[in-house]
């Protein structure tokens, strides 16, 4: 925890004011040490501890900045295993979410202030899991990305509008190891002690390129999105599928694919860590007849590769005798083809997605966004594939409104969608005309 009653001694501050522009040399010559510069953090991992906090962060005054640490590629769950709150007039707060396990009075605390994220999708699916949900989010990933950054990591937004060059060393440290490292420490509390002047400097930019609604109608989107629904087939993303024959093969694969995910999910083991994606590929490949085969192919590889052989084995049985084999194609959890099979399965389809993601793109442009910010390739697909009929820039606009868009997006797209179908609609007829 960063001390509270020692403000001159907190980075964010100090050196981390919304005057610390890009352009400030000293702010700049200075970023090499600005860790080790750091006080020493500590982890929060009693009820008292926890208490005392919360009733610090309560007292504090402006938005309240948040992040948390998972053990990606470590562990099967995407718990938090770090939670850190930072707010001006209180300080930085790590938390251990394991021993305090109920945040409901943090929750309280903190539920009707702006809390400050970057990237906000990536964490609010496990402080959801704590109890930890928002009201009002200010997004500085998202903010960036809106106000045409063309990189939108912390490291780089914190560089580009304080100044600050920050290690991320320990991005995609083990965050279920304990005790955490102090330089881990220090990394995490810098995360949201530099939001909160962060999103004062995005603010402004956003308000003075006339993106302040935008903006708020993507930070309120990403608060209502609905999880997305779990893959028909999650098996068939193993890497190297493409070089498995035939639907025993498959089987196989399936079949080890399913008993890695049960094994690593009751050891909380990332499946990757088990037996690699090559190795199940490898051995559905080798179609092995015996145990001692399994074992002899040389590219089952991994740390349970042979701990767990009598599992692998079992698996390999089970894809080797059933009667359930799979499609040797998956139907996918696609609504649509690929866009580079419509010339052949819908042409005009084709032309309108073509004419329409022109201008889509050139509309992006303009507004100096990401195209896929303006609208989604996957709504633009679906309004090209079957449009409304008639096609005008209402009818438009309530499609893609169906398909989630937001009222900016509607109102800067809908029309040039419009008008490009329209276009592509008349282009065969003409191109009749001229070869006639």
């Amino acid at each position: 925890m960063t001390d509270p009653a020692a403000p001159a001694a907190s980075p964010a501050a100090s050196a981390a004011s919304p005057a610390a522009s890009a352009a400030s040399p000293a702010a700049s010559a200075a970023s090499p040490a600005f860790e080790a510069s750091h006080e020493a953090v500590k982890v929060i991992e009693t009820r008292e501890d926890y208490l005392e906090a919360v009733a610090a962060i309560a007292a504090g005054h402006g938005p309240v900045a948040v992040d948390a640490e998972r053990a990606s590629g470590y562990r099967y769950s995407q718990r938090a295993y770090l939670i850190q709150v930072f707010r001006r007039g209180a300080g930085a707060f790590l938390f251990d979410p394991i021993p305090i396990g109920d945040f409901a009075e943090l929750q309280d605390a903190i539920v009707d202030e702006e809390w400050l994220f970057h990237a906000a999708s990536q964490d609010l699916p496990c402080l959801q899991e704590v109890g930890l949900v928002p009201t009002r989010i200010f997004d500085t990933e998202l903010g960036a990305r809106i106000a045409g950054f063309p990189r939108v990591g912390l490291g780089a937004v914190v560089e580009q509008l304080l100044g600050i060059t920050l290690a991320k060393a320990h991005s995609a440290a083990d965050w279920s190891t304990r005790p955490l490292p102090q330089s881990w420490l220090v990394y995490a509390s810098l995360d949201v002690e530099l939001l909160p002047d962060l999103r004062d400097a995005l603010a402004a930019q956003l308000e003075t390129a006339g993106k302040t609604r935008i903006a708020e109608e993507e930070f309120a989107a990403v608060l209502g999105r609905a999880p997305k629904p779990p893959r028909a087939e999650p098996w068939r993303r193993l890497s190297g599928m493409h070089a498995l024959r035939g639907a025993r093969a498959l089987a196989i694969a399936r079949a080890l694919w399913t008993a890695r995910d049960e094994y690593a999910r009751q050891a909380d083991i990332a499946p990757g860590r088990t037996i690699p994606d090559s190795a199940i590929v490898a051995a559905a490949a080798a179609n092995p007849t015996t145990k001692g085969e399994l074992s002899g192919v040389k590219a089952f590889t991994g740390r349970a590769s042979r701990s767990e052989l009598d599992r692998w084995w079992a698996a390999v049985e089970e894809g080797r005798t059933t009667e359930d084999l799979p499609k040797l194609r998956g139907t996918g959890d696609a609504t649509l083809p690929p866009p580079r099979a419509w010339a052949d399965r819908n042409p005009a389809a084709d032309r309108r997605y073509k004419a329409a993601r022109a201008a889509v793109i050139a509309r992006a442009e303009e507004l100096d966004l990401p195209v896929e910010n303006l609208l989604t390739p996957e709504t633009l697909r679906l309004v090209s594939w079957e449009p409304p009929s008639p096609v005008a820039t209402e009818t438009v606009g309530a499609v893609l409104a169906s398909h989630d868009a937001r009222p900016w997006q509607v109102e800067e797209t809908a029309s040039i969608i419009a008008h490009a179908f329209v276009a592509a609609a008349q282009a065969p007829a003409a191109e009749s005309n001229t070869e006639s």
